[in-house]
């Protein structure tokens, strides 16, 4: 097993140390129509269009910006931001045929406690940033409530990329699938012919990307990580309860930024939806470590929000300031250059695409 060691300075909410000076909103001269090909049955095209500025005016230092945290500093209103951000959640998710309360409801209740046994690393050493409260919960991701919740969560962003979808699974076509997509269009034309065997899903959640790869890629063997056990144990119940797949799961409990697994060990590496919720120097250390676990030839995909989402820059005050409120890191995020990291951690070939109107993806390959 490979060992790596992290440093000791603690993660702080502080991008400066962590990032170049970079202009807070360089206004591009024209806004930018990115197309890909749907992966819904029209085959037609899709277009999702950037906005004006390289980041949403809501993040890092502007005027704008500093208010938006005065307030959430101000913790008895940092209390009702909380609670207003998770009501809009449920109420979001529920309205568009999510059944949250539904779906939680029948993990708590269920005979999911029994995996965690199976599936905890009593060893693992939490970094200081993953104890902070997000997403309206305390403890963070370290609940039943919140691996109880997590996948309804996950179905409402989806739907909230796609608002004119008819159902979840439309929605899904386009979001999940232009992401597989950018997978096997990259590993295909960059690879060398490396043949996809084994794919680690770097912070997994509780398993929604890892049986959407798995689905993608049936003749491979996932192995989903997460920082979390509560959501590994659903992950693993999960899978369970599922019809049976030809590929194999392994669910293990570590930290994505040293994971002591063997160097070149997988053909792909996904981080989905994780590095919003880190700050710069993990996300740093992520691309390390996901370019020292892929073989010659591999590729890292990340999926996330996208600065130059147009969506996102024209979110409503409400709404960016009661995603703030939950989200500690999401300015170190938006003033990162993820390119720039990634190329720095030695990959090649990196490129950037907007997969549907609020999220990128990133694709990169490990050179031989």
């Amino acid at each position: 097993m490979a060992l790596c060691v992290l440093p000791h300075s603690k993660f702080g909410n502080n991008y400066h140390s962590h990032t170049s000076p970079v202009p807070q909103h360089t206004r591009r001269k024209s806004a930018v129509t990115v197309r890909m090909t749907a992966s819904s049955g029209g085959g037609g095209l899709a277009s999702y269009e950037e906005g004006e500025l390289d980041r949403p005016n809501w993040t890092g230092q502007t005027p704008l910006s500093r208010l938006v945290g005065a307030l959430i500093a101000f913790k008895p209103l940092y209390s009702v931001l909380k609670l207003g951000a998770r009501q809009v959640l449920i109420s979001t998710a529920e309205k568009t045929n999510v059944p949250w309360r539904e779906m939680t409801k029948e993990i708590l209740e269920s005979d999911v406690y029994k995996e965690m046994e199976s599936v905890q690393n009593a060893s693992v050493v939490y970094p200081d940033y993953y104890l902070s409260p997000f997403h309206a919960y305390d403890e963070g991701n370290l609940s039943w409530l919140a691996a109880a919740e997590a996948e309804a969560a996950t179905m409402s962003m989806v739907r909230r990329a796609i608002p004119d979808a008819s159902s979840l699974e439309e929605a899904n076509e386009i979001v999940r699938g232009n992401w597989l997509n950018a997978i096997e269009q990259h590993h295909q034309q960059y690879s060398g012919n490396l043949k996809i065997r084994d794919i680690l899903d770097i912070g997994c959640s509780v398993g929604v990307s890892t049986r959407f790869l798995a689905d993608k890629f049936p003749d491979t063997k996932l192995t989903g990580l997460d920082l979390s056990p509560y959501f590994l144990a659903v992950a693993k119940y999960k899978e369970k309860a599922s019809p049976q797949r030809s590929n194999s799961f392994q669910w293990i409990h570590a930290n994505g930024e040293c994971t002591g697994l063997d160097s070149q060990s997988f053909d792909i590496v996904s981080i989905s939806y994780v590095l919003h919720e880190c700050p710069a120097r993990a996300t740093i250390n992520l691309a390390k470590e996901s370019f020292r676990l892929l073989r010659p030839g591999g590729t890292l995909v990340i999926t996330d929000n996208s600065p130059k989402s147009k969506k996102l820059q024209q979110l409503s005050p409400v709404l960016f300031t009661l995603m703030k409120s939950t989200e500690p890191f999401l300015d170190e995020y938006y003033l990162l250059d993820l390119e720039k990291t990634v190329k720095d951690a030695g990959f090649v070939n990196v490129q950037t695409i907007l997969t549907d109107p609020r999220h990128r993806t990133l694709t990169a390959t490990v050179p031989y």
